[in-house]
């Protein structure tokens, strides 16, 4: 078979030559294969993620209620014009996104100091990274009711021994305190979040190659300087993965803030999600609940974005 010298230009060019119908069909079925062998995978998604989504966002144009007499009738974008009036979800709103990223910054902070220390070669090693899972892999509600025992007022740990150190006259209510409620939850909500964002910058950091700290060590930097210009820059892309994740975890927090507070004292750590529940299953308005998760997403959909395009951006 010959070559022409259009198909060879073509060929130094990188560019593969046109595949002919036979080789497009071959591919075409290929790819219905690989479709078909993706269906066990998808279903399960489809059903329990994709479904139920979009029901929701389907129930935010509605006046959908609980009860069985109940009639539901579409309303259109009415249930988003009450959000607009809402102070009160705007005030939750507010108390997400500074839970949000108060506990991301945090966690993040934290847990880079954990990583370095923990990568380094310490003798018995292995017992403080274990230690360091305990968190993560206690549920929630025990969390939850864990610190609030911490914080009791009359029989918390943390009282007793701020007063027998004489940092405080007398016992704080910490859980009630319109001062102190949200700071108490942020700690709480750090202290639950950071192993996994420990172990997964850990895992960053078991990539950072050793012969760059060696020449810049030659080159008589110190430990801050090579941190600065050989680990964090290597570390960054996982650093900022998992605080894009930790924040949208973080902001969708459920849980752990409904044991501690339930929202209160006042609404001071109400977050958006707690919310919308009690607007669904305490007061049984689920089309304004759901339309208050749409913003929710919303939200989350555009932050999500704005990191990707820069993520890409850097990758170019």
């Amino acid at each position: 078979m010959t070559t022409s010298v259009a198909d060879t230009e073509v060929s130094s060019a990188g560019t593969p030559p046109p595949r002919t119908p036979k080789e497009r069909k071959r591919a075409l079925g290929l790819d219905r294969g690989a479709w078909f062998l993706l269906l066990p995978a998808l279903l399960p998604i489809l059903l329990i993620s994709v479904g139920p989504l979009l029901y929701g966002i389907s129930l935010a144009f509605t006046d959908a209620q609980a009860g069985r007499a109940t009639s539901t009738q579409f309303i259109g974008g009415q249930n988003f014009g009450d959000l607009l009036d809402d102070g009160l979800f705007w005030k939750s709103f507010r108390v997400g996104l500074i839970w949000a990223l108060a506990v991301t910054a945090l966690q993040l902070l934290l847990a880079l100091g954990l990583a370095l220390l923990l990568n380094q070669n310490l003798r018995f090693r292995w017992l403080p990274r274990t230690l360091a899972l305990i968190p993560w892999a206690m549920p929630e509600v025990v969390v939850g009711i864990m610190w609030r025992l911490v914080y009791h007022q009359d029989a918390g740990v943390l009282n007793h021994t701020l007063t027998s150190l004489g940092l405080i006259s007398h016992n704080i209510d910490w859980l009630t305190n319109f001062s102190y409620a949200l700071p108490a939850v942020i700690v709480v909500g750090v202290w639950a979040g950071m192993p996994m964002t420990t172990v997964t910058l850990l895992a960053g950091l078991q990539n950072v190659s050793a012969e760059l700290h060696e020449a810049a060590s030659l080159d008589g930097a110190g430990r801050w300087r090579r941190f600065c210009t050989v680990t964090w820059p290597a570390l960054m892309p996982v650093a900022l993965a998992i605080a894009a994740l930790n924040f949208i975890w973080n902001f969708n927090s459920f849980g752990l803030v409904y044991v501690l507070t339930q929202g209160g004292p006042g609404g001071q750590t109400r977050l958006p999600m707690l919310f919308a529940y009690e607007e669904a299953f305490r007061y049984g308005q689920f089309g304004y609940a759901a339309a208050m998760g749409c913003v929710m997403i919303a939200v989350l959909a555009v932050l999500l974005t704005v990191f990707l395009r820069n993520r890409l951006k850097e990758g170019q």
